[in-house]
């Protein structure tokens, strides 16, 4: 029988072998021509979310607004976000995706992530990512090229917070063993979903992860991609790991509209994304991230409709707490 590791809340209920849940990605708003979306009623949103029933929010973690990029994501810093989701919301889990970890000093990342699991109750869920966009590395003085190696390295770090009165020494700083990092989180260990290669190999991937995020794709090429990921936790000797991508919709008024391209994703009836889930499922998808930015219809009601057609069969397992 297949089995994920036990870690925290959040990913306990998120992650079920065999089975798909369903998120959404922050900000709950449309913005289909702006790179800047509208930020009324975000807090009424969340909380909307969490109401209906969806396994997961999902930030992202965009410092600068680079033009070219096109997306800004939800403007606010993700752990400051986390800290008020947190308060806001009751068992929804709160996911990143994802932190960029060689922007970011692993010390930070790991009291800020730890912080936000524990006032949360255990409902974070990590994803890192190594980063794309290649304008906001000098602003932070850093490079771009060697991000990789940074990645490692603060993922190791990271990692090893987790421990009592750490030793750790690697690029990203030397620790002793004569002082703490606290809160240590809920589980003893940050649930952490690696994103795309993060500019690894894909076995360091398999071992190193908690989980993957990947992209969206045609089912089959999808499919694929899940089973060798699959392979390589298995050649590792590890427990079965979730997998979970993003997905942008436009859901439609007519149930049985056929599919039209968007950027990473489709508009459609519900019975299409019933359909396309459905498939996810069969290929071995545990979660899907979807992002409204494209959506043209009310976003309340697209959630609630999304919630009423499709949740009785997508949904995390009942909270255990």
């Amino acid at each position: 029988m297949k089995s994920f590791p036990k870690l925290n809340r959040a990913y306990n209920t998120v992650f079920v072998p065999d089975r798909l849940s369903i998120g959404l990605v922050l900000p709950l708003a449309s913005y289909p021509n702006s790179t800047k979306p509208p930020l009324e009623r975000h807090i009424e949103r969340a909380r909307l979310a969490d109401k209906l029933g969806f396994a997961a929010l999902w930030l992202r973690d965009v410092p600068f607004n680079v033009p070219t990029f096109g997306d800004t994501g939800q403007i606010f810093d993700p752990f400051v976000y986390l800290g008020l989701l947190s308060a806001v919301t009751r068992t929804i889990a709160l996911g990143t995706g994802s932190i960029i970890l060689p922007l970011r000093h692993p010390a930070h990342v790991a009291k800020a992530a730890a912080s936000a699991d524990v006032l949360s109750n255990g409902r974070l869920l990590l994803g890192i990512a190594s980063g794309d966009r290649p304008e906001e590395y000098p602003a932070m003085n850093m490079t771009f090229p060697d991000r990789g190696a940074r990645f490692r390295d603060s993922l190791e770090y990271i990692r090893t917070m987790a421990e009592d009165f750490p030793n750790a020494q690697n690029a990203a700083g030397t620790l002793s063993g004569g002082m703490d990092l606290l809160p240590k989180p809920t589980a003893g260990h940050l649930p952490v979903l690696i994103t795309g290669g993060s500019q690894q190999s894909p076995d360091w991937v398999a071992r190193n992860s908690d989980g993957w995020i990947t992209y969206p794709r045609d089912t089959s090429s999808q499919g694929q991609v899940v089973a060798e990921y699959r392979n390589n936790v298995q050649a590792a000797g590890l427990l079965d790991k979730p997998v979970s991508q993003s997905l942008y919709i436009d859901l439609v008024d007519d149930d049985d509209a056929e599919p039209r391209p968007i950027h990473l994703g489709f508009s459609s009836g519900i019975s299409f994304l019933r359909h396309y889930l459905t498939q996810l499922q069969a290929i071995g998808i545990n979660h899907v991230a979807i992002n409204l930015r494209f959506n043209q219809a009310d976003i309340e009601h697209t959630m609630h409709r999304l919630a009423k057609d499709l949740l009785a069969d997508f949904s995390p397992l009942k909270d255990p707490l």
